[in-house]
């Protein structure tokens, strides 16, 4: 998670780039937080994202709850959120955004027992929770929902056959052709494994036991996964230009650290594959779709799986391709 509290890393285009969660997903949560009280007595005063980086998450609690905040360890992703927000609403009263984590929320929320929901998306895999545990139990309200969740590795929704090539890229150690020794761990493995490893809360703590949901399709869920899961469908699923999904690539912290050890790597010569088409129909700047570097080679290699599998399918850059990723979501509340 240090990389995205680097100076060096653009929060700008991360937000910009990243994923959106769909509204099926705060729905499920939303439920769940209304079960725990009595019909129609659900609070919904305080909302709370921890680890809200630009704030996406903290986009959808925005128009459900009187007080957001947002809590960041970066500075970075906390002043893009503050821009975004003061761009898009009016007003600041409802919203704050303060620098601070799960394991001590002290400074962004004194109070205890202020909070109805606390949430953390793409956060929950760097959590500390002999720490985290205890602060969301102290910030809770009594009936308050904790709901954590991370979306997992994409796929191309209509060639499943390509996840492998995916997997190889993300998890492997080809120091060519793969980015999986440059993620952070144990975090980016927690997260590889659905929040499996995830501990529950202690038994003598006043949170309930965790209810997991996965959101992957039975079909498509892992074997190692808990007796008797419950599956949902996918829930989020974009359609993105080509050229968006190499954006997209770019965002991620193990390219940005396979870079900082290979340099070399970004003045390697332009993959020639699919260049001149994509420089003919671009109607945007043609530095983006230049390049050798692993993430444009990973790039074309997916584009050139989908032409093998489906040659009536355009992959030009501003084509389009149907991209999902799987969700996992732990939740517990307060008693």
């Amino acid at each position: 998670m240090s990389t995205f509290a680097r100076s060096t890393f653009n929060a700008t285009i991360y937000s910009a780039a990243r994923p959106t969660y769909p509204p099926q997903l705060f729905e499920y949560i939303f439920k769940y937080h209304r079960a725990g009280a009595s019909p129609n007595k659900a609070s919904f005063e305080r909302g709370v994202d921890v680890g809200c980086g630009t704030g996406q998450a903290t986009e959808h609690l925005r128009p459900v709850f009187n007080e957001v905040i947002g809590v960041d360890p970066s500075l970075g992703m906390l002043e893009t959120a503050r821009a975004s927000f003061a761009n898009n609403h009016s007003g600041t009263g409802k919203y704050s955004f303060v620098q601070g984590s799960g394991e001590d929320l002290r400074t962004a929320i004194p109070e205890d027992g202020s909070v109805d929901l606390i949430i953390a998306a793409q956060a929950a895999h760097w959590f500390d929770w002999s720490k985290v545990w205890p602060e969301t139990s102290r910030v809770l309200r009594k009936n308050g929902t904790a709901a954590f969740w991370v979306y997992t590795e994409f796929r191309l929704a209509n060639y499943p056959t390509l996840t492998p090539l995916i997997t190889a890229y993300a998890q492997g150690t080809d120091p060519l052709n793969s980015l999986g020794s440059y993620f952070q761990r144990p975090g980016r493995t927690i997260l590889e494994r659905y929040l499996v490893d995830v501990p529950e809360p202690r038994e003598d703590s006043d949170l309930e036991p965790l209810t997991r949901a996965y959101f992957c399709e039975e079909g498509d869920a892992p074997s190692f996964l808990p007796q008797h899961p419950t599956i949902l469908p996918t829930l989020m699923r974009t359609r993105m230009r080509w050229r968006d999904l190499l954006t997209y690539f770019r965002t991620w912290s193990s390219l940005h650290t396979y870079h900082e050890k290979y340099p070399e790597d970004l003045k390697r010569p332009d993959d020639t594959r699919f260049l001149k088409e994509d420089l003919e129909s671009s109607s945007g700047a043609d530095d983006e779709l230049r390049g050798g570097d692993i993430a444009v080679r990973f790039w074309k290699d997916l584009r050139e799986g989908v032409s093998e599998l489906s040659c009536d399918i355009p992959v030009g850059a501003e084509d389009d391709v149907l991209i999902e990723w799987p969700v996992s979501l732990l939740l517990t509340r307060k008693q």
